[in-house]
């Protein structure tokens, strides 16, 4: 990856030009050691904690270790801006061509963290898959070779057409517990089923982080869904979701992360719990995310990362909220959703039935 001392060779007007948002921070970036950066680091999460001086939920958690710099004082939800350091960032094949032509302007040799293009947006589910995928390949031709063109000269990682959805391909391959992702793709949130925070973001977000500057979002509220009790019948893990939406709406999420916690969630399968998080983008949040259990530990070993659940186990107290959470979430949610997953029923969605109740 991109080394410092590459980065200053870009000359800083340029730098300036291309990326002015973070004027103000790049001297931080590049002055710093970066190696260590992209990582979520209990010291960085203990010295917030400090400043707060109260427990910290999950998501807390993943920003106070993400964080650039950690300033000497209490942070106003859904009113300041932080800088962040994420760990990866997943392009799809529609939203991805122009980040990726911004980030050539800054004529860097390759990304400064960890990048992945998906190829999947562009094939149409119309007739059955082979034949769509031909059609495909013959009206996107020019894209995938541009993207794979790119792709191989910056060090992004390139996943061809018929390889997987952007966001499964993402939960199997690269979203771990407690790190921080972005994605081109109002649904990267779905890998917040495997403890990670990920928010998707506009092309230049994710071009200036790709370039190594921090990632400057406004530090959001927080919704927490108290699970209590098991699914049992035809209910699924979609039915929470949609409960969930129909408290808060189709904006009642936004500018907050939702955060799942409560002995319920360890009845729900890592996949069960990706499908909840993945929708949250509907209710307009930030992002989704449940705390690290035994049944992602599985899900990791399934799909042959042994050694990051070895290293989770090790973590978990950085991977769940702090206990005080659970005891008293009114104290330290903005809103708390109650929900017994031993009582819910399967729930149904119709925007008719929505307008008629209006009247």
């Amino acid at each position: 990856y991109i080394r410092v001392e590459d980065v200053m060779t870009v000359p800083d007007d340029m730098i300036y030009r291309k990326f002015a948002t973070v004027v103000p921070y790049l001297n931080l970036i590049f002055k710093n050691d970066t190696k260590n950066n992209n990582m979520i680091t209990e010291e960085n999460i203990n010295k917030f904690k400090k400043i707060v001086d109260r427990p910290l939920t999950l998501a807390e958690k993943i920003l106070a270790g993400h964080l650039v710099e950690i300033e000497e004082k209490n942070l106003d939800d859904g009113k300041n801006y932080v800088f962040l350091r994420p760990d990866r960032v997943a392009l799809q094949d529609v939203t991805g061509q122009m980040v990726i032509l911004q980030f050539i302007q800054a004529r860097l040799k390759q990304t400064s963290l960890p990048t992945t293009v998906h190829c999947d947006h562009l094939i149409r589910a119309k007739v059955e898959g082979e034949t769509d995928m031909r059609v495909s390949l013959d009206e996107n031709s020019e894209v995938f070779k541009f993207l794979q063109s790119a792709a191989s000269k910056y060090g992004i990682g390139f996943w061809k057409p018929g390889a997987g959805i952007i966001h499964q391909v993402v939960l199997e391959n690269y979203a771990f517990p407690g790190g921080l992702m972005i994605g081109t793709d109002s649904h990267t949130p779905n890998a917040g089923g495997l403890g990670m925070v990920a928010i998707g973001v506009g092309g230049v977000d994710a071009a200036e982080t790709m370039a190594g500057m921090p990632w400057e979002v406004l530090y959001p509220k927080r919704i927490g869904v108290h699970l209590t009790g098991e699914l049992n019948g035809w209910t699924a893990p979609k039915d929470i979701i949609l409960r969930v939406a129909g408290e808060l709406t189709v904006s009642g999420g936004t500018n907050s992360i939702i955060e799942y916690f409560g002995p319920g969630t360890k009845s729900i399968s890592c996949t069960g719990k990706a499908t909840i998080t993945n929708m949250g983008a509907e209710v307009g949040a930030t992002c989704s995310i449940f705390p690290y259990d035994e049944r992602m530990e599985t899900y990791l070993k399934y799909t042959n990362r042994e050694k990051i659940a070895e290293l989770a186990n090790q973590h978990k107290e950085l991977l769940t909220p702090d206990p005080e959470i659970e005891k008293n979430p009114e104290k330290y949610f903005d809103k708390v959703i109650e929900i017994n997953l031993s009582t819910l029923e399967p729930q149904i969605v119709t925007t008719i039935l929505m307008k008629f109740q209006s009247h």
